[in-house]
């Protein structure tokens, strides 16, 4: 994942910004991404896969729409079944880090996809900054809602193509009249802002496709202005004071800082008062350093007059603590807190 290049073997470039144990950005533009010690587990690649494991396959696709996407598959069923929504992920890294691919998001969206009972989950390969600063992200969210109407509409977005066989099951099986945005972290952020987005319109540019819901998953809200919980919930190694501000300054457009639509609370909120914008679940965890801007955003969604259902994670559990697989496997308080946020989740998706 690192540059071949570094400062070691060039003298000429020197680190112009770093965020300890996950990214440099050198003076020549040059980014090197890193992995800090205790990562590793999370951060290897998983490779996608034909035969079920554990009731799922892994597929990667490029799309005609100019983005790559990873496609989980629950596997057939014996006798034909309703039609059944669509999730479309956008993951987390504060818009600068991590891939669909990682481990971290494969073991939590491989079983979600046979526990949630979806046609399939699509997962979207962010551009990330800063080679590529928001909006970027947020086109390549339209994107794959756009590649996803090609889909129901029986194209691959080139030519009126046919679609290949794996594509086709998701088009035979999915409702895509319930399609559901979902994003950790920095991707919490981009179900807000994709749903923005399509909305503009009232979501006429992706019709026959339908939002239905949006599920935010400790998003990454924050302002100028440190909250209480930034200043006084511990730090964890997916979440720090310095990630939060080094990645959303390097993640937000030139000139632009966290006291803005992309990122304050109350501005995402206001920006959107006069738009269609789906139901949304939000979903925060008692410890996670972000926990008070997450509540304002769902505080000032609802006086801005949209739907939104604040669910918190109490005890112990910190930002995205479901993605820590070891931890959901041997702590009892982190196991009991994922399992009640995926029956959240579920409970959601059936009411709409």
């Amino acid at each position: 994942m690192a540059s071949t290049t570094t400062a070691e073997t060039d003298p000429s470039k020197t680190v112009v910004e770093e965020v300890t144990g996950w990214l440099r950005l050198y003076s020549d533009g040059s980014v090197e991404r890193l992995t800090p010690p205790g990562a590793e587990p999370f951060t290897a690649i998983v490779q996608p896969y034909t035969e079920p494991r554990s009731g799922v396959t892994v597929h990667d696709i490029t799309t005609a729409r100019g983005v790559d996407v990873r496609l989980y598959l629950p596997e057939p069923a014996a006798a034909p079944r309703r039609r059944r929504p669509v999730l479309l992920h956008f993951h987390g890294g504060g818009f600068c880090l991590s891939r669909p691919s990682w481990a971290l998001y494969h073991n939590f969206y491989a079983q979600l996809t046979t526990k949630l009972e979806v046609a399939g989950i699509v997962s979207v390969f962010l551009p990330l900054a800063p080679e590529h600063r928001l909006p970027a992200a947020i086109d390549a969210g339209h994107a794959a809602l756009l590649w996803l109407r090609d889909v129901a509409c029986n194209k691959d977005g080139n030519n009126g193509a046919h679609l290949d066989p794996t594509v086709e099951r998701l088009r035979d099986e999915a409702d895509f009249s319930r399609v559901f945005l979902i994003g950790d972290s920095s991707g919490g952020n981009l179900v807000h802002l994709v749903a923005a987005h399509a909305g503009k319109d009232d979501m006429g540019s992706v019709h026959p496709v339908r939002l239905a819901g949006g599920i935010l998953l400790h998003p990454g809200f924050a302002a100028e202005e440190k909250s209480r919980s930034e200043l006084e919930n511990p730090p964890s190694l997916f979440l720090t004071e310095e990630m939060v501000d080094k990645l959303l300054a390097l993640g937000l457009p030139v000139g632009v800082n966290k006291d803005s639509p992309y990122t304050s609370p109350v501005l995402a909120a206001e920006a959107v008062s006069r738009l269609h914008m789906p139901p949304m679940l939000l979903m925060v965890a008692e410890q996670d350093l972000l926990h008070d801007p997450q509540v304002e955003y769902g505080e000032a969604m609802a006086r801005a007059g949209k739907m939104v259902a604040t669910a918190v994670s109490r005890g112990a559990v910190a930002h995205i603590f479901y993605l820590n697989f070891f931890a959901v496997e041997s702590d009892p308080l982190t196991a009991e807190r994922t399992r009640e946020l995926i029956d959240t989740i579920k409970t959601f998706i059936n009411r709409h």
